[in-house]
């Protein structure tokens, strides 16, 4: 159908465009004016906006980089500034964290505060892999929203940990202990650590073999007493766990408890004064003790 033989419609008196569905004619009727303003003008805000901002990447001659734009505007550089913003509000509330003693941050609301959230970012940013969010611990890694502590629970005692690490070889002031490896370094038989597996479930008010409970507490105050105390409860000093209460780092499982005595774990954790400033250090003691209540 030429444009010259285009149908109108009898109802509306509007030309048909010559198409049809299921005996539905199209008409042809003109787009909206203000609908068509409208979109002339996205098109030309899309053009001034190409020419102020960043926008078209990689033209011929320019590499990698996308046009700057007559504004010279930079994402990358209001991130910048924004950070550097940030550092500069934080600057004088962590000099004040320098400044203060443990205690004088738990006694300052304000100081609190501020250690309270900037320790939960750091523990957020380095020590949630292995402690879990909020410090739930898993596995190998403890716990630190409960009331228990292999070294120490004090506002203290738990800088000198963030700060000086576990078994961390190069620092002289880590935490230090070391378990022996009774069954791969031939210490015990197989056998006797057996018994010792049965001694160790009985002191925890788990069922166990009262023949082999009796061989293996001459074993535990022989081999382990010095470290886990003739009544088996630990001791902060040495980060000897107590064996009498609930509370297993690696299970509480006969498997799980005789791979501990044959294998030993010495897990370790870095030394974080190598790797954090020490206002985020006091934040973060001042986060870790708030998990649990601490001592």
């Amino acid at each position: 159908m030429s444009e010259t033989d285009k149908e109108v419609d009898a109802l509306s008196g509007v030309e048909t465009t010559g198409h049809s569905w299921d005996g539905i004619k199209e008409l042809n009727n003109p787009l909206p004016r203000w609908w068509l303003y409208i979109w002339y003008g996205t098109i030309f805000w899309a053009i001034l906006y190409m020419i102020a901002m960043p926008a078209l990447p990689s033209l011929p001659g320019m590499g990698s980089r996308n046009t700057p734009g007559v504004l010279g505007m930079s994402d990358r550089d209001a991130v910048a500034e924004s950070v550097a913003s940030l550092h500069e509000q934080r600057s004088a509330a962590s000099a004040q964290l320098l400044d203060a003693s443990l205690q004088d941050i738990q006694n300052n609301l304000d100081l609190q505060q501020f250690a309270m959230a900037m320790g939960e970012s750091a523990f957020g940013d380095n020590c949630a892999t292995c402690h879990g969010s909020g410090g739930r611990g898993a596995k190998g890694y403890p716990m630190l929203a409960d009331d228990v502590w292999l070294w120490d629970g004090t506002l203290d005692g738990i800088e000198q940990t963030v700060r000086h690490g576990i078994r961390h070889e190069e620092d002289p002031e880590t935490r230090f202990s070391a378990m022996p490896a009774f069954g791969r370094d031939g210490l015990l038989t197989s056998t006797q650590i057996d018994d010792l597996v049965q001694y160790v479930l009985s002191v925890s008010g788990h069922e166990a073999n009262a023949g082999a409970v009796a061989r293996g507490s001459e074993l535990f105050q022989t081999n382990c007493a010095s470290c886990h105390g003739m009544d088996a409860k630990g001791s902060r000093d040495v980060g000897a766990p107590n064996l009498t209460d609930a509370e297993w780092l690696y299970g509480s499982n006969p498997s799980d408890i005789r791979a501990t005595i044959t294998n030993a774990r010495n897990s370790h954790m870095p030394a974080w004064q190598d790797r954090l400033d020490d206002a985020t250090i006091k934040a973060l003691a001042v986060y870790v003790h708030s998990l649990s209540g601490g001592e």
